[in-house]
């Protein structure tokens, strides 16, 4: 059955208009009155609907039941990702939202090769958060993964409150012995540098903001890698 996220809440069983971006897939699909849906807002429920009009520019749908399904993770995960470049961080945000992340924090460091500031960062941002509602759609999910603003690495540390009692925090490290363990918090943050890592001086300033240098191995992995091969440790814990 087709699924859509629309950006106005639903809030209880009757008849409304689709807001236009929910309506225009549901004209590609062709759907036509009769026709079942799935629809959710992003606040958890997920409501079971029917086509009842289909006009040109506005697609009218019936809201039927709504259901509380639980395909979230155990644990709230925030992956904090220094972007990666060209188009791999579209894959990052695409596959954090499928396999479970709460919150992509998406950082600039000392070795970026990404640089993004200003419109063009808002601009990417929106973008990502177009990407995690789409795969948010094709996985199942009733809450997306949320984009945070892009900020540097620095100002994103200097402003992490000191990590509570029921938080892991941790930090990929190629300086690392230690091997992930499994988690017994139920929050995770979790820091992935850029190629080649981060500078000593920048796993020092995580260091005192609470995280953990830990390893996954003897094998180098890419910076579009590493965080997803966490995540789906984490999943799995």
């Amino acid at each position: 059955m087709p699924r859509f996220y629309v950006d106005t809440p639903l809030t209880g069983a009757g008849e409304l208009a689709l807001p236009p971006s929910a309506a225009r897939h549901v004209q590609v699909l062709r759907l036509q009155p009769g026709d079942a849906l799935t629809l959710f807002d992003g606040s958890g429920p997920e409501w079971q609907a029917e086509v009842t009009a289909m006009g040109r520019s506005e697609v009218r749908v019936k809201l039927l039941a709504a259901g509380q399904p639980q395909r979230e993770l155990r644990r709230q995960v925030t992956l904090a990702v220094v972007m990666p470049a060209n188009d791999r961080m579209d894959f990052v945000v695409e596959k954090a939202t499928e396999l479970g992340a709460a919150v992509l924090q998406p950082l600039m460091s000392e070795r970026s090769v990404l640089r993004l500031t200003g419109d063009r960062a808002d601009k990417k941002r929106a973008h990502w958060q177009g990407v995690a509602i789409a795969a948010a759609e094709q996985c199942g999910r009733t809450v997306p993964l949320q984009v945070a603003p892009v900020q540097t690495l620095a100002a994103w540390l200097a402003a992490l409150p000191p990590a509570a009692p029921d938080e892991w925090r941790g930090l990929l490290s190629p300086r690392a012995a230690e091997p992930l363990a499994p988690l017994v918090q139920p929050r995770a943050v979790f820091l992935s540098g850029p190629e080649g890592g981060l500078s000593e001086a920048e796993e020092d300033a995580a260091r005192a903001r609470g995280f953990a240098a830990v390893s996954l191995g003897p094998r180098v992995l890419r910076a579009d890698t590493a965080p997803l091969a966490v995540l789906s440790w984490i999943a799995l814990t």
